[in-house]
């Protein structure tokens, strides 16, 4: 009976087009009504806990740092610094995409505008130069998921703030595993262009190693704050929110004189964030009161015995977690699902012994997978949009499959050896 009406009632609350959030609050309000005596109120006590913390409120500043600087011009200088770095290996400013998208990822937080960013820039100059424009719009998509990944990360902190999970840990979780990903895509796309070398035309100019490193000092403010944001939270000797609200200030100020940030561009920013931020606040919201409907009735204990019953192993379990995540990340963007579905998915994996920490690095690369998955992909539509529709949103789907394959090879990687998402974790806290 609680499953048929839990699957129920959130299937006819989605389907009539009420915000997610909506559908979630309204799913765990009836069942706190129907299956716990009608205690409601406890809805009240979960929502006040969870927005009265104060790792939640890191969540609007990175989102206000990022979108200050997609408005301030410096992914084009990013892009100019980290071209000629690889001008003279197969694939050429394909590396440069990836490059770029893991910085940007180191000061957006969302795979969503490092995609936007990048590929604002990359893709009308690649695309005069004579590259292939599926591979160039592969690249960009994958590339932009490390946004996700690379800290400061969006579904860190919101994973952090749900599970009550040490953001700083989870932060430094991220970085191997980030340069890994990103070191994968990489070398895929050398060995594609070794193969062919039409998908990339060779840059036949000279570039000095001094050159190079002369080009790098149109970067250092950007590098310089994401080291004073993420190193401060690392060290310790900054709470999220303190380094992210630190981070702000130097944003406005690095974007306003290094960058082309206009006070009309500084006050979109801050529109847009609140934008964002109360779309987050209200899935957060909707899914608390779910969280705590299932948790008074102990379904996430009565899911474990279940499992133990079955004689499933502990890494079937995982596989079976991950192809869940595979199959409703068609449907549904990255965030929206990773909050829907924690109340139930962190006690169980949990349960079975698995590092809270690794699960938030793991979660986190699976919902990567479905920013580039049709029919919801949001970096799909994102970068179709900035082709003006030349690459199809097919195309593009098609051109991005080997990334999520690396996206399932890079899970594999970290569930045989868990020690490269904890080391530095361990190492620092």
């Amino acid at each position: 009976m609680f499953w048929t009406t839990l699957i129920g009632v959130l299937v006819a609350a989605a389907s009539t087009g009420v915000a997610l959030g909506a559908a979630l609050g309204l799913t765990g309000m009836i069942i706190l009504y129907f299956f716990s005596n009608g205690a409601t109120s406890l809805a009240i006590d979960a929502i006040w806990s969870v927005f009265n913390s104060f790792t939640l409120s890191a969540v609007p500043m990175f989102i206000l740092l990022g979108e200050v600087l997609l408005r301030s011009g410096i992914s084009e200088k990013a892009y100019s610094a980290f071209s000629p770095v690889f001008r003279k290996i197969p694939g050429g400013l394909l590396h440069t995409n990836i490059a770029v998208c893991t910085l940007f990822g180191a000061v957006s937080g969302s795979s969503l505008s490092t995609a936007a960013a990048v590929g604002s820039v990359a893709y009308p100059e690649m695309s005069k130069r004579g590259y292939d424009k599926d591979t160039v719009v592969g690249s960009l998509a994958g590339g932009g998921t490390l946004g996700l990944l690379i800290p400061p990360s969006l579904s860190f902190l919101i994973y952090g703030a749900l599970t009550e999970t040490s953001i700083g840990r989870l932060f430094a979780a991220g970085i191997i595993p980030g340069f890994l990903v990103g070191s994968m895509f990489s070398i895929y796309l050398l060995v594609k262009c070794i193969k062919n070398p039409a998908i990339a035309p060779r840059d036949q100019s000279e570039t000095s190693f001094w050159e190079i490193l002369a080009g790098f000092k149109h970067i250092w403010p950007l590098l310089a704050l994401i080291f004073s944001v993420i190193g401060t939270i690392v060290a310790g000797l900054a709470t999220p929110t303190e380094a992210a609200g630190v981070g702000v200030v130097l944003a406005v100020f690095i974007s306003s004189i290094w960058g082309d940030l206009t006070f009309r561009k500084l006050i979109d920013a801050i529109y847009h964030s609140v934008l964002l931020f109360s779309a987050v606040g209200f899935l957060v919201l909707g899914a608390t009161i779910l969280a705590q409907s299932v948790s008074i009735l102990g379904v996430p204990q009565k899911i474990l015995e279940t499992v133990a019953l079955s004689g499933l192993g502990t890494y079937s379990v995982l596989l079976v977690v991950v192809l869940f995540y595979l199959v409703l990340g068609c449907f549904f963007d990255g965030l929206s699902l990773m909050i829907m579905t924690l109340p139930v998915v962190f006690p169980l994996l949990t349960g079975l012994g698995f590092d809270p920490i690794w699960i938030g690095v793991i979660i986190t690369i699976v919902i990567e997978i479905g920013q580039v998955t049709p029919p919801v992909g949001l970096n799909l539509s994102v970068l179709t949009a900035l082709t003006n529709n030349e690459v199809s949103l097919g195309r593009v789907a098609v051109a991005t499959v080997p990334y999520w394959i690396i996206h399932l090879f890079a899970i594999l990687i970290l569930t045989m050896f868990p020690i490269l998402a904890l080391f530095l974790p361990n190492l620092l806290f």
